[in-house]
């Protein structure tokens, strides 16, 4: 045997070690030289690592989440005709925890890994398509018991998305593929032919249906800081109605003549430009708060994150010096850091850098929420659904566009009084939205 050891290659730029977040291969398979075998995460990007020789995966080095130094062992491979480089048989344990990692990828990475185009589908998705098919008669109506509990059945991402898709579950189609592994042929025949569900009688099926996955990557990144924000934060939650009327009919007014170069306009952009002019009265909520040394910097440019809901889950890309932007130029950056971050080619600069952030659900918007602050930011501005409500004006009743503010401040440097102020003149900008245009 000519065992080969690829190690935890050096990223550069100062990376001392990597995350394992999803395995292309496992035990047992063959690759090609240059295949990508991995995909590791560091503080800066997700890097493809491909196997500079062809072979046979001999043991893994860790599995999905587990965070190597650079230098070790990432993978072994049997490279027949080349000299052994593997001194010493692979950590007791390892190869069999790590034999099972791609299974164990999150949700995120196996629709991410479904969206690809078909040139890069991994190499299990595409060796269980070009696999030898069983005769049509066995694929006509494959029958089997589920699994026993506890068994998670073989599969590549791109299977797993299409049977969930499909509401097929794995455990009860039969693989035909290496070990048991359940191919592209296997799920469309189960699903052309599907069995009779299990205990059917009377009434519906159970489901009896767990799944376990492990957080790992961007994920388990956002988790962290969501949990440490919340726990080294003072969180104080201000929740004010804005009467949104008047910037509705501004809004649809200026859409009415949208063009390419000047597209449609959502609420943000108007947000934007008010942040801006309330920060100018209340710069002290225009700041990142060290808890570390007990320093609180304000900042005079406004570098607004802006909460975007990706693939990969919750990122905040940042739009540069909005008080430099005029509304068309905020809507268009807004949106151009927005979509990077949803198609996962945001720089780092456009990720990190923030002093105060924009959040929306947008239609789930809903009537109240308590956003987490930005850590070291000290105030985040929520935005909820605009609704249709009566108020009374004017002696009337009146039907008027409200929307409420939901947003949360650092209590440990911004006081009740302040955050409070500080919403009020955003909504006094809203309320009277030709004001955001008038120069102070």
């Amino acid at each position: 045997m000519g065992l080969r050891t690829i190690k935890m290659p050096d990223i550069g730029e100062g990376v001392a070690e990597a995350e394992i977040v999803e395995w292309h291969v496992g035990v047992g398979d063959l690759v090609q030289e240059d295949q990508p075998v991995a995909a590791v995460m560091t503080d800066k990007a997700t890097v493809e690592i491909p196997t500079p020789v062809a072979g046979q995966v001999v043991a893994l080095g860790g599995a999905v989440g587990d965070v190597l130094p650079v230098g070790s062992e990432l993978i072994r491979i049997d490279a027949p005709g080349l000299p052994d480089s593997s001194p010493a048989p692979p950590p007791k344990g390892v190869a069999k925890a790590a034999a099972g990692a791609r299974d164990a990828r999150p949700a995120e990475a196996v629709a991410a890994a479904a969206s690809r185009p078909a040139a890069d589908e991994e190499p299990a998705a595409r060796s269980d398509r070009t696999a030898p098919s069983p005769p049509a008669a066995a694929r006509a109506a494959p029958r089997g018991a589920p699994r026993p509990p506890g068994e998670k059945p073989l599969a590549s991402p791109a299977v797993r998305l299409k049977a969930r898709e499909a509401g097929v579950d794995l455990r009860f189609v039969p693989g035909t593929g290496p070990a048991g592994r359940v191919t592209h042929d296997d799920l469309d025949a189960f699903i052309a032919h599907p069995p009779d569900a299990p205990g059917k009688g009377g009434g519906r099926a159970r489901n009896m249906a767990v799944e376990t996955v492990k957080i790992v990557g961007m994920r388990r990144r956002i988790a962290q800081a969501m949990a440490e924000s919340s726990r080294r934060v003072a969180h104080f939650s201000y929740v004010e109605e804005v009467d949104v009327t008047a910037l509705e009919e501004l809004r649809a007014a200026l859409n009415a003549r949208a063009t390419a170069e000047r597209p449609r306009l959502t609420v943000l952009p108007f947000l934007m430009l008010a942040i801006v002019k309330a920060v100018a009265d209340f710069p002290e909520v225009n700041a990142h708060f060290d808890d570390d040394n007990d320093l609180l910097t304000t900042y005079g440019a406004v570098h607004l994150g802006i909460a975007t809901q990706t693939p990969a889950g919750l990122m905040v890309p940042v739009v540069r010096h909005v008080e430099t932007l005029g509304l068309n130029e905020a809507s268009r950056e807004m949106r151009r850091v927005s979509e990077a971050a949803r198609h996962g080619t945001a720089l780092r600069e456009e990720l990190t850098g923030s002093t105060i952030t924009l959040t929306s659900l947008g239609a789930l918007g809903g009537i109240v929420s308590t956003p987490i602050v930005n850590r070291p930011e000290v105030a985040i501005v929520g935005v909820n659904r605009i609704v249709v409500k009566p108020i009374w004006r004017d002696g009337a009743f009146t039907p008027r566009k409200t929307m409420n503010l939901s947003s949360s401040f650092d209590h440990r440097v911004i006081d009740g009084h302040g955050a409070a102020s500080f919403i009020q003149r955003v909504r006094a900008l809203v309320e009277a939205p030709a004001s955001l245009f008038i120069e102070d």
